[in-house]
């Protein structure tokens, strides 16, 4: 398209300069559909629900249920098929939620674009778009589709979210001639989703949606999703615990058939032992504690996609970070003036093309919005009068050879040329060499910290030359003045920075800015210390794989790098066995933040298919909301063990109570009713209210947990074990008492007893270090208005005739019950000397 005429393209689409009516362009749109990038293969409403049921539990639950029913149970089956739809609804409607709030951020996204339908400019949704179209751009401007420039008028624009190139791009409407051009040296083209920085421009569509450059790459991203640290150790968990339900199952059967019992009976223990082994609640609760942490980062201004990457935060290793707009505030301010003389200001009020709009906005390149902002900041009604007084009568565009630009103004009755560029282009043009190293020397120490310098020259001429080019005017300059320029670091990145340091997070910064720049600004914010190491994107190419793996983790800053290098980073620092978070905005960065084990992408200046391959998104493209959602990711770990911890102690409870009772000579304790109870309601209600719990004062002190670490580590898989044995012989002390004296009620005993023990269980564990009247007996109401609450059901249980009648439960006395409550009581205060024990003996013990 670059390299043929545009009359021979407006007969290509049928199109012209007078653009298309409105008729043509719906007939248009039914043939190539709305302009808009469609979703990465998401799944449907009806796949999402069908994927709940593949967790290997859900399937022996389901085996449980027809097995009951085979037995005559209609009850048991009844029940077990209900907490298994519950378990699916809740985790369909989490991940339905998660992919809807998405869709309404890209909905955000849609912009508002100029066409020329009929010859008249009427603004149209940038979706309703079609080839052939003529479209209006101008600075600050979406480019809304791949365009074939027919005017331009000093038109740059910013395309770094499409090649990774952070320099404005100066556009031509002028046929091409060389063929097999990049993306980026088509400068007869603007392509979707590139910013408009500078001037206006007229341009034919030539491609929408799917068929523009970034429709391209997105069809390029892979939809295969990286599973995250839960994931797995969900999986290893539930493969092993299988092994030990199916390995005990049937030594309990086997061993029961070989001594002559009755193999129903044994069968019905053996159920009664799968069901007791198996949390049915736990697949659910996890996907509720993931949904509520994504529900309070979303108020932190961060939107997960991907449920279980909210856990996968806490265990990131290195943060690979943007510097613009992330680490900075996105927006250049003048840091440093210069003036050589008394004109400085009023050339920076007259060389510039910034506009205001109609809500007193300026609108333009961002270094010229910055210089003109600091002149009108104390005196915008000056600002105003000057371009009154001073019109401009002609202009020399910037251009990236010359890199600067002239306006030539009437000044009274003579004329003013002002130039601005870089001090490398201005200096040659200065009148004298005192003025040219005076420029120099500035400048080089600007430049050493990290800030963008411009310099200024002008002239007074007695009238207009007849040829006005860069050889006539942009020579014999005074020297008016320099300017020093910085993108700021946000305020809060600093304190960010500090803590990710503390909880064992390396930041690093990959950016394509200068390293001078990159440097001073890492240095600032604390990222950069004397130790660590700062290269470019040249140097970076220039090593090996093998001294890159060598040289990675001492690496603080990538500047000049480009996209497909920041892949290169992430894959090593993985083979380093390093979790990996990593931002990006642009569409180029889509590989490497489908790789990272968690992408990060902006949601204001984020492209759409950036977005779409990144787990995390930005709503304010702030690195501060980064340390925030690692906060919020290990508090959910925590959380999450902790009530595995919970729910596998009350399962091994119920375990070692059916596996026992046997041996030891006494009945089946516990009916598969009285179990499913308590995992689904004594077992999940305190443990869903424990998700609630507040972060551990250090939590951001201790270093991120390896990715090997399975869910048992720490000592939990020992207190599963002493807890439950300790929880199953109180339960079999009490039905022991309970039948030597005869009580017609032993079983409901039984059922109370391993109930009431199991809450008191659950207010021991919200904390491994801290004493429960240290933390606060109310410092998580849900937790106890869930144990009130379930506390009140195992009452109704008991003495409730409807509920006897289901759970085959008697009436207990007072001396029964306080006999029961008083015995529960054991498990608390065994779990909190077990703290005291820890602190006692090993508080250096790592937790």
């Amino acid at each position: 398209m670059y390299n043929r005429p545009i009359e021979d393209l407006f007969e290509e689409f049928k199109s012209s300069k007078n653009g298309l009516t409105s008729i043509e362009a719906n007939q248009r749109q039914k043939i190539h559909g709305y302009n808009e990038l469609r979703d990465a293969e998401r799944k449907s409403p009806w796949q999402i629900y069908m994927s709940q049921f593949k967790d290997f539990m859900i399937i022996v639950l389901i085996a449980a249920a027809i097995l009951s029913g085979i037995m005559g149970d209609i009850i048991d089956t009844v029940i077990i098929l209900v907490i298994i739809i519950l378990n699916s609804i809740i985790g369909f409607i989490q991940e339905f939620r998660a992919e809807r709030a998405l869709e309404e951020l890209q909905k955000m996204t849609v912009t508002q674009a100029k066409a020329l339908r009929s010859n008249k400019i009427q603004i149209v949704s940038s979706k309703d778009l079609v080839p052939g179209d003529i479209v209006v751009i101008e600075a600050g401007d979406v480019v809304p589709a791949d365009l074939r420039i027919i005017e331009s008028h000093n038109l740059m624009i910013d395309e770094s979210s499409l090649t990774g190139e952070s320099i404005e791009v100066l556009k031509t409407n002028s046929t091409l001639t060389k063929t097999n051009l990049s993306v980026g040296d088509i400068l007869n083209q603007a392509f979707k989703g590139t910013l408009v920085s500078n001037g206006r421009a007229k341009g034919l569509v030539i491609a929408t949606g799917m068929k523009t450059e970034m429709g391209k790459i997105a069809l390029l991203i892979s939809s295969t999703e990286t599973r995250t640290p839960l994931q797995i150790r969900m999986e290893n968990f539930g493969r092993k615990l299988s092994y030990i339900i199916l390995m005990i199952c049937t030594i309990l059967f086997v061993s029961g058939v070989i001594r002559g019992e009755d193999p129903y009976k044994v069968l019905l223990l053996s159920l009664s032992l799968a069901v007791a082994a198996i949390p049915e609640a736990l697949p659910a609760l996890i996907n509720i504690a993931l949904s509520n942490g994504a529900a309070r980062l979303a108020k932190k201004q961060a939107l997960i996609r991907n449920l279980p990457a909210v856990e996968t935060l806490g265990s990131v290793t290195f943060i690979c970070s943007d510097k613009t707009g992330t680490l900075t505030l996105n927006k250049m301010n003048v840091s440093d003036k210069f003036d050589a003389s008394d004109q400085l200001k009023l050339c920076m009020s007259l060389n510039h093309d910034v506009q205001i709009d109609e809500q007193n906005q300026l609108i333009g390149e961002s270094t010229e919005v910055a210089l003109v902002n600091d002149v009108i900041k104390n005196d915008r009604d000056n600002y105003i009068d000057q371009h009154t007084k001073y019109p401009r009568v002609a202009e020399i565009p910037f251009d990236s050879i010359r890199k600067c630009m002239s306006t030539i103004h009437y000044f009274d009755d003579k004329i003013l040329v002002i130039t601005k560029g870089a001090s490398e282009s201005i200096t040659p043009l200065l009148h004298t060499k005192e003025d040219a190293l005076t420029l120099s020397q500035f400048a080089e120490e600007w430049s050493k910290e990290g800030k963008r310098v411009l310099a200024y020259g002008y002239k007074i001429l007695d009238s207009l030359p007849e040829i006005v080019s860069p050889s006539t005017i942009e020579c014999e300059l005074e020297f008016a003045g320099i300017i020093g320029l910085i993108d700021p670091p946000r305020p809060e990145v600093s304190a960010a920075i500090s803590e990710c340091i503390s909880a064992g997070i390396k930041p690093v910064m990959i950016t394509g800015d200068h390293p001078e720049t990159a440097n001073y600004i890492a240095r600032k914010i604390g990222l950069l210390s004397s130790s660590e190491v700062t290269i470019t994107g040249k140097e970076l190419e220039k090593m090996g794989d093998e001294e890159f793996y060598n040289s990675v983790e001492k690496i603080s800053v990538y500047a000049r790098v480009s996209p497909e290098q920041k892949l290169r980073i992430v894959k090593t620092l993985q083979k380093k066995g390093h979790y990996v978070g990593m931002t990006g905005d642009g569409v180029n960065d889509a590989p490497a933040l489908k790789t990272a084990n968690i992408g990060i992408a902006m949601g204001i200046n984020g492209t759409d298919v950036s977005k779409e391959s990144a787990d995390l998104v930005l709503l304010d493209d702030n690195f501060a909301t980064i340390v925030k959602a690692i906060k919020e990711g290990r508090r959910i770990y925590d959380n999450i063990r902790k009530f595995v911890k919970y729910i596998m102690t009350c399962n091994s409870a119920e375990i070692w109570t059916i596996f026992l009772a046997p041996l030891l000579g006494m009945p089946i304790p516990l009916l598969p009713i009285h179990i499913l109870w308590i995992n689904l309601v004594t077992d999940g209600l305190p443990a869903l209210a424990l998700a609630n719990e507040k972060p551990e004062k250090d939590i951001m002190k201790k270093k991120p947990r390896p990715f090997e670490e399975n869910l048992f580590a720490k000592g939990i898989g020992f207190h599963i074990l002493w807890v439950g044995i300790l929880m199953a012989g109180v339960t079999l002390g009490i039905q022991a008492w309970s039948l030597f004296h005869k009580m017609e009620n032993w079983q409901t005993m039984v059922f109370t007893v391993l109930s009431f023990s199991q809450l008191g269980h659950v207010m021991a564990v919200r904390s491994d270090k801290t004493f429960l009247f240290q933390q606060g007996f109310f410092s998580n109401l849900p937790l106890i208005g869930a144990v009130s609450l379930t506390f009140a059901l195992q009452l109704c249980v008991i003495y409730v005739p409807w509920f006897n009648s289901i759970f085959k439960t008697q009436p207990l006395d007072l001396y029964q019950l306080v006999i029961c409550m008083i015995v529960s009581l054991i498990v608390f205060h065994a779990i909190e000397f077990e703290k005291w024990i820890k602190i006692k003996f090993f508080s250096n013990m790592k937790t």
